[in-house]
């Protein structure tokens, strides 16, 4: 029995291109040819070739199927490899899978870690907040990680956040100034409800001075002039503020 490519093709359920690419890789010897010129292809050409579609179809690539060689019919250590790989995969697209449907159900940016993209969403968070927390999820460690999406779980909602949002970089002093004064308390209660703030930059992989550096350069690119100037007051005044739990103190 003697095939022509076009007819080893059909019968494999393949195409001419794939059979002469197989020739081209060294995956399939070539055939004797008629005296016309025409190969023709016995039934070893179209049992390798049926194995050749079949490995390709459970997703091994050709170079995998050319390290396995021509005799091994049942490659037991590659197909458990394989399976293995295949385990990972689908363990991995279950996983984006769930963050898809939770991303999808509260409208939580995509730019953000599992962890954070939900709270995000709910905060309320200005485009500039939400790009300095992609920032610094990129250089906090774990426990800082998990202490800035703590507070953005529990973060309270402020008109003083929204004036500040909205601040434009030409805002003379007396509106900064009394921005600075609004905004202390609230920073003050913020830092209250979450003491790991104060040092979230502790267990930093790149160390506690690169994450430190790499939100000021964040914050000297989101914001204008005059939110950075209102921070720096805010900042003064929340030094000279007391804790919550000392009182106001004694006049």
């Amino acid at each position: 029995m003697a095939w022509s490519t076009r007819e080893i093709a059909e019968l494999a359920g393949t195409t001419v291109r794939a059979v002469r690419h197989y020739h081209e890789v060294g995956l399939l010897a070539e055939p004797e040819r008629r005296a016309n010129g025409y190969k023709q292809y016995g039934v070893a050409h179209l049992v390798r070739v049926l194995r050749i579609k079949r490995l390709t179809d459970l997703g091994f690539s050709l170079s995998q199927i050319a390290a396995m060689g021509d005799a091994d019919d049942h490659p037991a250590e590659e197909l458990r490899s394989l399976d293995a790989e295949l385990a990972a995969t689908i363990e991995r697209l279950q996983r984006v899978r769930v963050e898809l449907g939770l991303i999808l159900r509260r409208s939580a940016p995509t730019d953000l870690p599992p962890d954070f993209a939900p709270a995000a969403a709910e905060a309320g968070l200005s485009d500039a907040d939400r790009s300095l927390v992609v920032v610094m999820t990129r250089v906090l460690g774990p426990r800082g990680l998990q202490t800035y999406a703590d507070m953005l779980q529990n973060l309270r909602a402020d008109p003083t956040l929204g004036k500040f949002d909205d601040l434009p970089p030409d805002a003379d002093e007396q509106t900064r100034d009394a921005l600075a004064v609004r905004m202390a308390p609230y920073v003050r209660d913020l830092l209250a409800d979450n003491p790991g703030l104060v040092d979230v930059n502790a267990d930093a992989p790149g160390g506690s001075r690169f994450a430190q550096e790499t939100a000021n350069r964040a914050m000297h690119d989101l914001y204008n002039a005059a939110q950075l100037d209102v921070l720096r007051r805010t900042y003064a005044r929340l030094r000279e503020m007391p804790r919550p739990d000392q009182g106001e103190s004694p006049a």
